[in-house]
C-alpha cells in the first residue's frame, strides 16, 4: 500500500521546496496542507499541481474536526507549518501563539486520535536563545527571546508532553536560518536581493553586528528526510552549518554580487531586543550520514540568479496584500 504523507505548510519557502524533493525522492501520496495566508503561495508549487500524487488542501490547523476527517488514512506528517518572522512577532503576538501553539496542539491531538504513525515537528533554533561563544547541542535548556521563538518553545512543549504521555511517535528538528529560491521578500537575503534591484534601499537593524548562520534550502530539505529515514522518535535533531556571518558583512557581500555599493545600506531602529548569535552542534545531524552540500558562496550565487531570473514571482508577492500588524 503507498504511504500517504501530510506536509503542513506546504505552500510556503521551506514547505514547498520539500514537497518538489520528496515528490522526486520518495515514491508516496501527498496532501499539501496550507491555510493559505500572506506567505503561502500557489505559485511556488505550480509545475507539480497537477501530479497524480500530489493535492492541496486549504484548511487551519486550529480546526479540529477537518483535521480529524483529513488524517484518516495519513501514514506520516511533516509539520512546516508555522509564522515564522520574528518582526511580525512583535507587537503581535497573540496570532503566532494561535499558529504555532495552537495548531501545533491541534495537530498532534488529531494525530493522535487517528493513531498517525509517524510525525517530523520542524521547529527553530532560535528556541535556544543566543551564544556568545560555542554552539547549543540539542539537551541545552531552551531560551527564547522574542515572541516567535517563545511560541516555537511552547510548541516543543507540547511536542514532548504528547510523546511521553501519550507515546506519539514524534521527531523534532531545529533548523538554523534557511535561504534559497521561493523565500518571501521579509526575510533578509530576499530583501537584500530584491530591493536593489527596484533601486530600493535594504534596511539593516542596529549596527548590523548580529551574526546569523545560514543552510541553502536544499540542504534542509535533505537533512530532514534523513531524520525522516534514520532518525529516533522522540530524539531531536539540529539542521544548520558552520556559515556564520554578520547581518552588515552579508548584505556587503551581496551588494558586491549585485555590483551595488554601500549606499544601498540604511541602518533602521533596531528590534527591543535582538539576539546577537545563533549557533547549533551539527553532530546528531551528520551522525545520520547527512553533510551540507551546498557551499554558502554556490548557495548565495544560486538564491541570486533564481531571484533575478524570476522576477515575475516576486513582483506578484509585491502586488499582493501584505501582513498587517493588528491594533489590540
Amino acid at each position: 500500500m503507498v504511504e500517504k504523507i501530510l506536509i503542513t505548510g506546504g505552500a510556503g519557502f521551506i514547505g514547498s521546496n520539500f514537497i518538489k524533493y520528496m515528490l522526486e525522492k520518495y515514491p508516496a501520496q501527498y496532501i499539501n496542507f496550507d491555510k493559505l495566508t500572506y506567505a503561502g503561495n500557489k505559485e511556488n508549487l505550480r509545475e507539480i499541481e497537477n501530479w497524480d500524487n500530489y493535492q492541496l488542501i486549504q484548511g487551519d490547523l486550529c480546526d479540529l474536526n477537518f483535521l480529524c476527517h483529513l488524517l484518516k488514512d495519513i501514514d506520516v506528517i511533516f509539520n512546516f507549518a508555522a509564522e515564522s518572522h520574528v518582526d511580525n512577532s512583535i507587537g503581535n503576538s497573540l496570532i503566532f501563539s494561535k499558529s504555532n501553539i495552537l495548531g501545533t496542539h491541534t495537530l498532534l491531538e488529531a494525530a493522535r486520535l487517528c493513531k498517525v504513525k509517524r510525525i517530523i515537528h520542524i521547529s527553530t533554533d532560535e528556541v535556544y536563545g543566543d551564544i556568545e561563544e560555542g554552539s547549543f547541542k540539542e539537551e541545552d535548556k531552551l531560551s527564547p527571546n522574542n515572541p516567535y521563538s517563545a511560541t516555537k518553545a511552547a510548541a516543543e512543549m507540547i511536542v514532548k508532553a504528547y510523546r511521553k504521555t501519550y507515546n506519539l511517535p514524534i521527531i523534532m528538528v531545529r533548523g538554523n536560518n534557511a535561504y534559497g529560491p521561493y523565500q518571501y521578500p521579509e526575510k533578509i537575503i530576499p530583501i537584500c536581493v530584491i530591493n536593489p534591484f527596484q533601486g530600493k534601499k535594504i534596511p539593516l537593524h542596529g549596527d548590523g553586528s548580529n551574526i546569523r548562520s545560514f543552510i541553502y534550502v536544499k540542504d534542509f530539505c535533505e537533512a530532514v528526510f534523513k531524520v525522516f529515514e534514520k532518525g529516533e522518535i522522540g530524539e531531536v535533531y539540529n539542521i544548520g552549518t558552520n556559515d556564520e556571518i554578520r547581518n552588515i558583512d552579508l548584505i556587503k557581500k551581496i551588494l558586491t554580487k549585485l555590483g551595488k555599493d554601500e549606499s544601498y545600506i540604511e541602518f533602521v531602529q533596531d528590534r527591543p531586543f535582538n539576539d546577537k548569535r545563533y549557533s547549533i552542534d551539527l553532530t546528531k545531524i551528520k551522525s545520520l550520514g547527512w553533510t551540507q552540500n551546498t557551499a554558502f558562496e554556490e548557495g548565495l550565487d544560486k538564491t541570486i540568479n533564481w531571484y533575478r531570473q524570476n522576477q515575475d514571482w516576486w513582483k506578484k508577492i509585491e502586488e499582493r496584500p501584505k501582513w498587517e500588524k493588528i491594533k489590540y
